[in-house]
């Protein structure tokens, strides 16, 4: 029993120093929890040792138990007062005076705990003690309890954890023999025993279980010192690893002073110095120059240790000599009394984003930039509909003061404020509830967006933009139109009106006809149409000018409508031509207005300081009783004018039934015409053109031919009239293009085809168009086509006429003026538009033979041509002398009847004869 005394001894011992030794400081509840624990197993142990070696003493009387109350105590003494001796030295941080203390306190408790348990003993008799001897134990157990507790407590290692349980178990164990020895047996004569006692065997029991509670307690101990150690171990080695084994950040550990005392694989990669370079020096040499020179590493390093921790980003410098943006942060570390040992330093390259911070901030600079200069105002609303941005261009359009807060005020509220700035009115809720209608249509479209238009009393109109954000709340952009709109009305004006005099035009006036026959047909009354037209005009602008006709014809329009009453509508129609309309029920309302219209007409007109008394002739026609629509009562109204002009002295001819039979036949042939076209029933004959130098066929022109099913042939010069006054001159001309075109592609030679253009088709804005769509279907290339216009057509709207001619000039196509010298001839013309030639009119080549004056107008055409680098092509040679005054001349191409008549065979019959003629000639 001795023995396994010894045995539970040892184990509490060793089992109270690992317990002790668990403590690591991280948290004082955990530390006292292992404080306690070691408190109660030392306790345990200690009381269990001392009566496992009770049991064993068999000297001496018999034993008959152990009384209830001391047996307890003794366990709570021991328990309670080691725990005691356990707590002590952590009062002040384990110094010295309080680890003695301790000691001492666990000393005394063995001391208590064993004579305590002696006087739990039940036997006849009692125990005698020797004082000397009971000291001596008592100093003993304190002696070696001291050192025990300071070497568990202040040291570490296997070597000092054996030494400390050692002497806690020499404390017991010389307490133990010591006291025994100093106890004497003195039996009892009456040998009584107390009535509550443990027997022997109970005790044996109770002793064995807590034993084997204390084997279990230092069993538990060890095997979680064991796992804690190796827990420690292994986080410690992968700390290692992960520490060293990081490559994309630079970690490693500062001294006091700045220096580095670890360096990780990150920061050998990033800085460029190995291990060995970099531990032992100063920081600050990853520093520029500058920064060291401003102090700025010793300022971090005081950072950190006042602070605890310092973050900056700036420029770091590696071993080479080159440089990165990174982010530094420097943490204080600190020991287990709260003093700091050092720095650990973690540094990361952030290069690139630093890059794309800098491309950001570039970029929202120029967002800025570009929101501030925006022609257009924006808003940004967010998803609950308030303004999240507004930018200077909508504060400039609304009139808003620029410090003036909108950033999250509602739609309503925004809207408010915006219109009330912009209008300077009062904005009542209906507007507003118009405003948010808007824009939920707008955002309810196809796409999440759509616009509105708003008019301004001031004349302003702004186009709004809504549309839908993928992330919520929308997006709204406000344009400033007020000048587009004006300039569309005035465009949409001038479309419709004459720019010289302000009338409308024929478009116009035509649209407000028809509106009047529609009315007076269904209130069963009366249209006059008036057509006018000026006498004389002509030689006033031969004789003061264009600009005084201009004038004449300005004051004219200006009289017209000061007199404009209801049912009324003047026009001009072109050149000296005017037209009105009257709505009326009696006959006197007709009469009163044409003679108001004859006096406006006959009123001399001032003008650069002159007089002059224009003079018209009216025509009348009335709706329903000269015809059933506007077409027929306005050719009937311009029969009358026509017949008017006739009649010598007559200004107003009203249309009568049976005029002009010549009118109405040419209308037969304007209709028989437009079929024909419809029925490409027209033919084309081609002229010969040659060169002057080569005598080579050079091209042929395209003359169109009708053969009518009644008439006969008819002459070009009657039908083509006939088609520029119905109208139908665009067909017939698109036909003639096309036909000439698809028969060319098929020539034997790759001649040119020229075709002439008429007036009117150069006044359609299509025009370019048409040709380019006729090339691409016939296959003919556009250097085979030349088109040929007069000076005439460029009168009526050389701006325009200039644009068309350019855009086909473009495709490749040749453009040659007709007829020159015979209308203006002006050289500002040929400067003007992109000429490939001249063609001489042929009426100066049919008198070259006996007029000197022909001769120098052909002469003085010839050498413009050659002057300007344009070639000159001159029409109707039919004589051999035309022929080589022209060659003298230097002209450059001719046709007329001399060198070929029109074909309707073309370039394949006159190929053939030329055959003939070669074959003949070597005959």
């Amino acid at each position: 029993m001795v023995a396994l005394a010894g045995l539970v001894c040892g184990l509490t011992c060793l089992a109270a120093v690992t317990l002790l030794r668990q403590q690591r400081g991280e948290t004082p509840s955990i530390d006292r929890r292992w404080r306690l624990t070691a408190g109660v197993m030392t306790g345990f142990g200690i009381w269990s040792a001392h009566f496992v070696a009770m049991l064993g003493y068999n000297t001496g009387p018999v034993v008959v138990g152990y009384a209830y109350g001391p047996t307890a105590l003794s366990l709570m003494v021991a328990i309670g007062v080691t725990i005691g001796g356990f707590m002590l030295p952590y009062v002040r941080n384990l110094s010295l005076p309080f680890l003695a203390a301790g000691g001492a306190l666990v000393g005394a408790g063995i001391v208590a705990m064993h004579y305590i348990g002696m006087s739990a003993v039940e036997f006849p008799g009692h125990f005698g003690w020797d004082a000397e001897l009971v000291a001596l134990s008592a100093l003993s157990a304190v002696a070696f309890a001291i050192p025990a507790l300071v070497l568990a407590l202040r040291t570490r290692g296997s070597a000092s954890g054996l030494a400390a349980g050692g002497l806690l178990m020499l404390a017991i164990l010389t307490l133990h023999f010591t006291g025994m020895m100093a106890l004497q047996v003195v039996p009892d004569a009456d040998g009584g025993q107390g009535e509550n006692i443990l027997s022997p065997v109970t005790l044996g029991i109770v002793i064995g279980a807590l034993a084997f509670a204390v084997l279990l307690i230092g069993i538990g101990a060890s095997v979680i010192n064991a796992t804690a150690v190796a827990a420690i171990r292994s986080q410690g080695r992968e700390f290692r690893i992960l520490v060293e084994g990081i490559t994309d950040c630079a970690l490693y550990m500062l001294s006091l002073d700045g220096r580095v005392v670890s360096w990780n694989a990150g920061a050998a990669q990033l800085k460029g110095f190995t291990s060995d370079e970099a531990i032992g020096l100063n920081f600050a040499s990853f520093y520029s120059q500058e920064d060291q020179a401003a102090g700025i590493p010793q300022r971090a390093i005081a950072a950190a240790r006042d602070a605890g921790k310092f973050t900056a980003e700036g420029w770091r410098h590696r071993k080479d000599g080159s440089r990165f943006w990174a982010n530094v942060t420097i943490e204080a570390v600190v020991d287990e009394q709260g003093d700091i040992i050092g720095f650990a330093k973690l540094t990361r390259d952030i290069s690139r984003q630093k890059e794309d911070q800098d491309r950001l901030i570039a970029l929202t600079e120029k967002l800025d930039a570009a929101l501030t200069n925006m022609h257009q105002g924006l808003a940004l609303f967010d998803r609950e509909e308030r303004v999240a941005l507004v930018n200077a261009r909508f504060r400039m359009m609304y009139r808003l003061d620029p410090d003036l807060p909108l950033e999250g005020l509602s739609f309503s509220d925004f809207m408010r404020t915006s219109l009330l700035a912009r209008g300077n009115v009062i904005v009542d809720q209906q507007r507003i509830e118009a405003g948010r209608g808007w824009l939920r249509a707008c955002l309810a479209q196809p796409g999440g967006g759509g616009s509105v238009t708003t008019n301004f009393d001031d004349g302003g109109v702004v186009d709004i933009s809504y549309q839908a954000l993928p992330e919520g709340g929308f997006v709204a952009t406000f344009e400033d139109v007020s000048e587009r709109h004006r300039s569309e009305a005035r465009i949409a004006h001038m479309a419709m009106h004459d720019d010289l005099t302000g009338l409308p035009n024929r478009t116009n006036f035509n649209g407000q006809v028809d509106d009047a026959l529609r009315r007076a047909e269904a209130g069963h009354s009366k249209v006059a149409l008036v057509v006018i037209d000026l006498d004389g005009f002509k030689e006033i602008n031969d004789t003061y000018g264009h600009a005084t006709g201009d004038r004449i014809l300005g004051s004219l329009g200006h009289r017209m409508s000061a007199m404009l009453g209801d049912g009324q509508v003047f026009a001009r129609f072109g050149g000296d031509e005017f037209a009105a309309s009257y709505s009326f029920d009696d006959e006197t309302e007709l009469t009163t207005f044409l003679d108001q219209l004859r006096q406006v007409l006959d009123t001399p007109v001032e003008a650069n300081g002159l007089e002059i008394k224009p003079s018209a002739c009216l025509g009348v026609a009335l709706f329903p009783d000269d015809g059933s629509d506007r077409e027929q009562v306005l050719s009937n109204a311009d029969l009358a004018m026509y017949r008017a002009k006739a009649t010598h002295g007559v200004q107003l001819c009203q249309y009568e039934y049976g005029m002009d039979e010549v009118a109405r036949k040419r209308r037969s042939m304007a209709a028989d015409l437009r079929d024909a076209i419809a029925a490409n029933d027209l033919s084309l004959a081609y002229q010969v053109q040659r060169s002057l130098v080569t005598n080579e066929v050079t091209g042929y022109e395209a003359l169109a031919r009708w053969h009518h099913p009644v008439a006969g042939w008819i002459a070009p010069q009657e039908f083509i009239s006939v088609a520029e006054e119905s109208g139908c001159i665009i067909e017939l001309g698109d036909c003639v293009l096309r036909r000439a075109c698809r028969e060319a592609v098929l020539w034997p030679e790759p001649y040119r085809v020229a075709v002439n253009l008429s007036p009117v088709q150069l006044t359609r804005p299509i025009l370019a168009t048409t040709v380019a769509e006729i090339l691409l279907e016939t296959g003919l290339p556009p250097s085979r086509l030349e088109l040929e216009i007069t000076e005439t057509a460029l009168i009526a709207d050389k701006a325009s006429a200039l644009h068309i001619l350019r855009q086909i000039k473009a495709m490749g196509v040749s453009i040659a003026i007709d007829d020159f010298g015979t209308g203006y001839s002006s050289l500002e013309t040929l400067h003007s538009f992109p000429f490939d030639k001249i063609k001489i009119d042929r009426s100066f080549v049919m008198e070259s033979d006996r007029s000197e004056q022909a001769r120098a107008i052909i002469r003085a055409v010839i050498a413009l041509g050659s002057t300007i680098g344009m070639p000159v092509l001159a029409e109707g040679v039919e004589t051999e002398a035309q022929l080589e005054m022209l060659r003298s001349e230097g002209c450059s191409e001719a046709q007329g009847f001399l060198l070929g008549r029109p074909s309707l065979s073309g370039p394949v019959l006159n190929e053939q004869i030329r055959t003939l003629q070669v074959v003949a000639n070597s005959s």
